[in-house]
């Protein structure tokens, strides 16, 4: 039993803009109100450490990175524990548009506890729209139009 959640939002500004705040991850924790610490290094295989507020919860997380590509797409892959009791992909993916980036936000989840995490990922879905609101506020007030 798997479950998903998948948000969007259209920023004016081109997607290397957004993907220039997005890939700052030492400064999460100035803007981003849903992952509010962020430390690692953005490439396949690598290992970041991820804290995430999702309603009243704290959780910190160790992903690993499945795939970096600029301008384009960041992908994770995280566990709580061991993989199959509760397991999530996200996907943050860059498409220019006419208008600037549709900047979309996904994840699906896996494991055994999905049927316990109800709350969890209602509040996981408040806060993936939270981030990018703030996503396209930090961006837009910082873009440089070329």
């Amino acid at each position: 039993m798997g479950r998903s959640i998948e948000t969007e939002i259209l920023i004016d500004a081109r997607p290397a803009d957004v993907w220039a705040v997005l890939s700052d991850l030492d400064r999460y924790e100035e803007w981003n109100p849903f992952i509010v610490a962020a430390r690692g290094q953005l490439s396949p295989g690598s290992k970041l450490k991820l804290t995430l507020r999702a309603g009243k919860t704290s959780v910190k997380i160790g992903p690993k990175v499945t795939v970096a590509d600029p301008d384009h797409e960041l992908r994770w892959l995280g566990h709580l524990g061991i993989p199959g009791i509760f397991d999530g992909e996200h996907v943050h993916h860059l498409e220019p548009t006419e208008e600037g980036t549709t900047y979309k936000q996904s994840e699906e989840f896996g494991g055994m506890l999905i049927p316990l995490m109800g709350r969890l990922l209602k509040d996981t879905a408040a806060g993936f729209r939270a981030m990018n609101a703030a996503l396209k506020e930090r961006v837009e007030g910082s873009a440089v139009r070329s």
